[in-house]
């Protein structure tokens, strides 16, 4: 069962799929059009799941999932994991790859390999106060407050 992101409860289950490239405007309706009706659909042992998602920058896929009435299991998250990869297949796309660091530049948000990263780190490309996106949160409530946060504040620190 579909509901809005924004009603999801703070201790909603998040799962952040970040994007290597900016979604055109087509690709970004295609795919919410898609994930609205994977997650209308999107159940666990036959009962509904009550989850919403949102679409940021362009470039990152949040889905929410409400486990206070039914959670999910692990056949509903492999189901879910299929579906990311069909969208990785349709749209040419990596949206699983976790050794990818995403961060603001400005308006812009960049994405390059944890390598790159970690040499823009010691070469003083990005500091402390670069904005990084944490995808280690795993509530609603932590990626409200804590999924875009200066790299001192996040796991990216430790590069610093």
């Amino acid at each position: 069962m579909i509901v809005d992101f924004q009603t999801l409860p703070d201790s909603a289950r998040i799962w952040i799929y970040q994007c290597n490239r900016s979604l055109t405007p087509n690709e970004q309706e295609e795919i919410t059009k898609k994930t609205h009706d994977f997650l209308a659909q999107w159940t666990a042992h036959g009962a509904d799941l009550k989850a919403g998602f949102e679409l940021k920058y362009k470039r990152f896929l949040v889905i929410g999932l409400d486990q206070g009435d039914q959670a999910a299991t692990g056949c509903s998250i492999d189901a879910s994991v299929h579906f990311i990869q069909q969208l990785e297949k349709t749209y040419d796309v990596d949206l699983l790859d976790k050794l990818n660091v995403s961060y603001k530049q400005g308006d812009f948000i960049a994405y390059k390999p944890l390598n790159d990263f970690k040499k823009m780190a010691k070469n003083k490309a990005v500091s402390l106060k670069t904005i990084v996106f944490n995808h280690l949160v795993q509530t609603k409530a932590e990626y409200q407050d804590h999924w875009e946060v200066p790299a001192m504040e996040s796991w990216h620190a430790r590069f610093f």
